[in-house]
């Protein structure tokens, strides 16, 4: 039988070396000198030498633990301590229950979605959407995107509050996306909130991205800014489509416009590396790195410090992955180019967008003859402000107690 006892150290397996040892059924991905085992239905992974995954596979497929390690000397002429192993197996939940029924084995939902989403006829309308609001910015300049275009009106309470309730669902889209295209491959998915500098931003978790080909997670991992794009063309289509008899925009399109400008910001905040972004992941993944963004922000600090003459303040590089170190030779210059990607953002679309509503905003506290719409207006938007920065403030506070509280995890332990 398999059972968990409880031990002064933690749960233990306690199991027959003589008998099958019951486990769920299993993935592996081999990838160099590393294989990726897991079990999809709980997203619980682990990394094992190539001869390790074969004495787990020999275990999942009934042969009993003595006869495995009985196996494992022969072969590699060394002894296995199947204790350990079982342990290590337990503590991943990929053993389980000898009276416990097998997992039904279902499929993920919203899967047949997925696939449709990112069949061939998907691709080709995405395409031909991208290309016609292309062309139509080519032809109409009012349609290309510049910071003016948020001010749809003279409300800049309207302005913040359509804004944010109209990004609500384009960032469940985006995250959408990234879900789908992870669950067209039968992968599980979970969405959380959290904070990336000043972005309250949405985050889909594909943990189960480890245990497919690499070739496949590039799919997954850009889908967000797929979709963003694809929402991008959608409203500039739907601002030309609805202009006036005159060829002036429509109050409809000028607003399309303004989320439009907002929808680029955010494909271009993809672009500042230093935060973890889409394409963080996409460069990591598709050079096989395991931590590159610690890496490259120590290799960048060393180099400030060495130019700097603080020897004393070097990190020490020995203990950095090699595949790491060698791609943070040049990806660390990739992040001091996303630091001017984002104050470059900031000082030609976002500033000016501050600036203008921020002096329209005191202007009206300040001046005479300030209509009561506006004054109302004014302390609207100042409270929609103020409550943003409640949040940012609230999320960074919980992140900072998280962190403190794993330190002190830790040092109990």
């Amino acid at each position: 039988m398999t059972d968990v006892e409880a031990v002064d150290d933690g749960p233990a397996i306690r199991y027959d070396p003589d008998r099958p040892l019951p486990l769920h059924p299993l993935v592996y991905l081999e990838e160099g000198d590393e294989v990726t085992v897991g079990r999809p239905d709980i997203d619980s992974y682990g990394i094992f030498p190539p001869d390790g995954a074969e004495v787990l596979r020999r275990l999942e497929q009934g042969v009993p633990p003595r006869e495995a390690a009985v196996w494992y000397e022969a072969r590699y002429r060394e002894s296995l301590d199947v204790d350990d192993l079982v342990a290590a197996l337990g503590e991943l939940g990929f053993v389980r229950e000898s009276d416990a029924p097998g997992p039904a084995g279902a499929s993920v939902r919203w899967k047949r979605l997925g696939a449709v989403l990112f069949s061939v006829p998907a691709w080709i309308c995405y395409g031909l959407l991208v290309a016609w609001a292309l062309i139509s910015m080519a032809r109409r300049p009012d349609l290309v995107p510049v910071y003016r275009n948020v001010f749809f009106t003279d409300y800049y309470s309207v302005i913040q509050a359509t804004l944010f309730v109209a990004a609500i669902p384009q960032l469940l889209l985006h995250e959408g996306f990234h879900a789908l295209a992870g669950r067209r491959l039968g992968l599980r998915s979970r969405l959380r909130i959290s904070r990336r500098l000043y972005f309250v931003v949405l985050e889909t978790s594909l943990d189960g991205l480890v245990a497919v080909p690499r070739r496949q997670r590039y799919l997954p991992i850009m889908a967000g800014m797929l979709a963003d794009v694809v929402v991008m063309a959608v409203l500039t289509i739907a601002a030309d489509l609805t202009r006036g008899p005159e060829g002036a925009l429509s109050p409809w399109g000028r607003f399309c416009l303004a989320f439009a400008f907002a929808v680029m910001l955010r494909i271009l905040w993809q672009f500042s590396l230093y935060l973890r972004t889409d394409l963080y992941v996409l460069v990591s993944t598709a050079l096989g790195c395991v931590d590159l963004h610690t890496t490259a922000m120590r290799m960048l600090r060393n180099r400030v410090n060495r130019l700097l003459g603080r020897r004393h303040r070097l990190v020490d590089e020995s203990d950095w992955h090699p595949v790491d170190r060698r791609v943070a030779r040049w990806y660390s210059w990739l992040i001091v180019a996303g630091y001017t990607v984002s104050l470059t953002t900031f000082a030609v679309a976002i500033l000016p967008i501050v600036y203008r509503m921020f002096a329209g905003v005191l202007s009206r506290f300040t001046g005479h003859g300030a209509p009561w719409p506006e004054l109302l207006d004014s302390l609207v938007f100042s409270g929609f402000i103020l409550g943003q920065l409640v949040v940012l403030a609230w999320l960074a506070v919980r992140e900072r107690y998280r962190g403190r509280t794993r330190r002190l995890d830790h040092v109990i332990a």
